[in-house]
């Protein structure tokens, strides 16, 4: 996953730019980058880094012009650890485009190989969001060129031409030297885009983002989402321009962004992230109502941070006590994404610390918003015990995830998954607990449903192992588990390092 950020505007924009990326800082923290353009020039600065290391006052002033885009990147397709990795890509011709995306390419290596196979684009890194670029550049160029001038037609006529090539999840904002900002999203809407506007007194300015967060903390009215497979152009003078794909189009919202990656004050595709997670809290505490051997539970602690409304809505639910147990270091980054075992259970330590009072002799209920590898629920587990707990029981506000994501988020390979293979109780002597409550597929599509009724399908893989863009195999599945194994991550780390 990533977080993009396109702006238009009548002023400069660097700063705009700088603090959207600091308000979806956490869609990645691998690397952060910034184009700006101005007279057809395109200013760019990029790094591995969190976005306030990334960039400093000599490289904003660099920054100039009226209109930009941003991209804050936690890794995919390609190399963890890779410089060259970091976005937003950029080509030379047609006119000189640079990139952000969000997603991952299914169809990545194969786009690859004819675009060297036919000689007319050269691929420099490993990244598929560059092969994006570069299919999009490649199709602007030919529109260009049949319909004899640059507008939005031919805009519009070159991205059909990319939606039909491409295949995955991707939503991506791209800067046309002279030109506007371009934004699209994939024919599924697998990955979110919103777009919102501000009024000034030269006219009015136009900001696309991975979140709604991003807009309206920074002034913004929210206008829409950017629907599946709409295509967006905002010309440099503000003019706003879209089209739909026309081929099949169909909104299935990746939901795990309701559980775990998006803001919770952010609004996707209509649902409030904050009241779906509320609403998961019901439908677990209802769950847990229905087991006879979880009637002695004493107090509900959630694991920080995305957990707590999920956790206050169930202990309200269940009139239990509801006590914050656990303090968090912020400054550790996501233990699932981390390579290697010993790495991820020494981070899990660094990130959480019991407050032992809220655990000795108690029988608690932890509550976490989903449990992938089970690292860190293990440790989490132990914590408790280690603080006196009498009984820990865990209830997740998600079902097992039991398969990898393909669509943009690095989860593990499909055996590091502490759900592969396994039955929940399994799973609980494998964590440590003594019982192991999971949320129900239904009752969390439910969830996000009663928060946005218009929503009535969603990617779901990662619990159902139903990939939605219909070109995903055991040998696809194969191969992206050699590149997303830990072996091959830990000799990545050793290499770059």
């Amino acid at each position: 996953m990533c977080g993009i950020v396109g702006v238009v505007a009548y002023s400069p924009v660097n700063q705009t730019l700088y603090d959207a990326l600091l308000l979806l800082q956490h869609r990645g923290q691998d690397s952060a980058g910034i184009v700006t353009e101005e007279a057809s020039y395109l200013y760019t600065h990029k790094a591995p880094g969190l976005v306030q290391n990334v960039f400093h006052t000599r490289h904003m002033r660099e920054l100039r012009g009226n209109m930009g885009i941003g991209h804050c990147r936690y890794p995919t397709a390609g190399s963890s650890f890779s410089e060259q990795e970091a976005q937003p890509f950029y080509v030379n011709a047609p006119f000189g485009i640079a990139l952000g995306h969000n997603g991952n390419l299914t169809n990545g290596e194969e786009l690859r190989q004819t675009l060297f196979k036919t000689g007319m684009r050269h691929i420099n890194t490993n990244s598929d969001s560059e092969i994006l670029l570069n299919v999009l550049a490649l199709e602007l160029e030919r529109a260009v060129r049949d319909s004899e001038t640059f507008n939005a037609q031919a805009i519009f006529t070159a991205m059909d031409a990319v939606h039909r090539r491409c295949r995955g999840a991707y939503a991506a904002v791209a800067l046309i030297a002279g030109q506007g900002l371009v934004a699209f999203r994939d024919p599924y809407g697998i990955r979110p885009l919103v777009v919102g506007q501000q009024k000034t007194p030269e006219g009015m300015a136009w900001m696309v983002a991975s979140e709604s967060v991003a807009l309206e903390a920074l002034g913004f009215d929210v206008v829409r989402d950017v629907a599946p497979g709409e295509t967006l152009f905002i010309a440099r003078d503000g003019q706003f321009f879209s089209q739909t794909f026309d081929g099949p189009t169909q909104l299935m919202p990746c939901i795990f962004e309701y559980v775990y990656l998006a803001r919770p004050d952010s609004t996707l595709d209509g649902a409030l992230v904050y009241d779906t997670h509320v609403r998961m809290g019901a439908k677990l505490a209802e769950k847990i109502r229905s087991i006879p051997e979880l009637n002695d539970i004493d107090v509900v602690i959630p694991i920080p941070d995305s957990s707590r409304p999920s956790a206050m809505e169930l202990a309200r639910v269940l009139k239990l006590p509801y006590r914050e147990g656990y303090v968090k270091n912020r400054y550790v980054g996501r233990t699932f994404i981390m390579p290697g075992q010993a790495l991820r259970e020494k981070s899990v330590r660094r990130k959480l610390n019991p407050v032992g009072v809220e655990f000795k002799n108690k029988a608690v209920l932890l509550v976490d918003d989903s449990i992938v590898r089970g690292t860190t629920s293990k440790e989490i587990v132990q914590m408790a015990r280690d603080a006196g707990a009498r009984k820990v029981y865990f209830a997740s506000a998600s079902p097992p995830v039991r398969y990898p994501n393909v669509y943009g988020i690095d989860m593990p390979s499909q055996k590091e998954l502490v759900a592969h293979q396994r039955s929940e109780d399994e799973i609980a002597r494998v964590i440590g607990a003594d019982v192991l409550i999971y949320q129900d597929m239904q009752a969390l599509e439910d969830a996000v449903r009663e928060s946005a009724p218009t929503l009535t399908e969603f990617e779901t893989s990662c619990f159902t192992g139903h990939y939605v863009t219909g070109d995903i195999d055991a040998a696809y599945l194969k191969k992206l588990a050699q590149g997303r194994a830990d072996a091959v991550k830990q000799k990545s780390l050793i290499e770059e390092t």
